[in-house]
């Protein structure tokens, strides 16, 4: 059996990269989040996203377990600054994109990430659900499939929430999948490692989201070659 996102409440959160104050500040909001300033605890955790990439993975898991903490006591201060941060992330993303990849690249990551976590009875956030898809299309224009680092992004959240996404809209996953298969098929100028990973995700969710071992054992070993 998978094991639950909160099997282990006291796991070792990454946020050594923080100073010591905000550290004691996060580790507080997980615990008591009433006993600190919540707006600024979602700030401290989107702008820590948007520069730092093995945060932007991480964020999410924190974030599920301080609305946990809060819906304990009927709060929902975090969820309700942190979406509104998100959705002015979200705005700007076409600046933020041609200011600095990485940026953008880390806040696909955290709102794919956020996505993943963050449920309502036990269901995805049906808000997050075309602004998450929007940002996959826009990974999916052909000046981003020109980027690996853009495609590696694209093909990495359709891993995780491929399958979630497809089920709460499946007409713009076939939307989505038309632009990469016409990429993969057309585009010119694509990189041989743009080319094996917009292959490998067309495969993958044409298996319902497997890979099979055989699969899986070439797509790995053509990336690691």
């Amino acid at each position: 059996m998978p094991t639950s996102k909160m099997d282990n409440p006291n796991e070792d959160y990454k946020i050594q990269s923080f100073d010591l104050e905000t550290q004691k500040l996060l580790k507080t909001a997980l615990k008591e989040p009433s006993a600190v300033d919540l707006e600024k605890v979602s700030n401290v955790i989107v702008d820590q996203s948007l520069k730092d990439p093995v945060f932007s993975k991480e964020a999410g898991r924190i974030c599920y377990t301080i609305v946990q903490a809060e819906a304990k006591h009927n709060g929902n201060v975090f969820r309700r600054n942190l979406l509104n941060r998100l959705q002015l992330e979200f705005k700007a993303r076409e600046e933020t994109r041609l200011r600095s990849r990485q940026e953008w690249v880390c806040f696909v990551t955290f709102i794919c990430n956020i996505f993943d976590y963050l449920k309502v009875n036990s269901m995805p956030m049906v808000a997050l659900v075309h602004p998450v898809f929007d940002c996959l299309f826009r990974l999916a224009q052909p000046d981003s499939l020109n980027n690996e680092e853009e495609v590696d992004c694209l093909v990495l959240q359709l891993h995780r929430i491929g399958d979630q996404l497809e089920k709460m809209n499946s007409q713009r996953m076939d939307e989505l999948f038309y632009l990469l298969r016409d990429g993969f098929l057309l585009q010119e100028g694509l990189s041989s490692m743009a080319r094996l990973l917009l292959l490998e995700i067309l495969e993958f969710r044409a298996g319902a989201w497997t890979l099979s071992d055989t699969a899986q054992k070439y797509y790995y070993s053509e990336v690691n070659d």
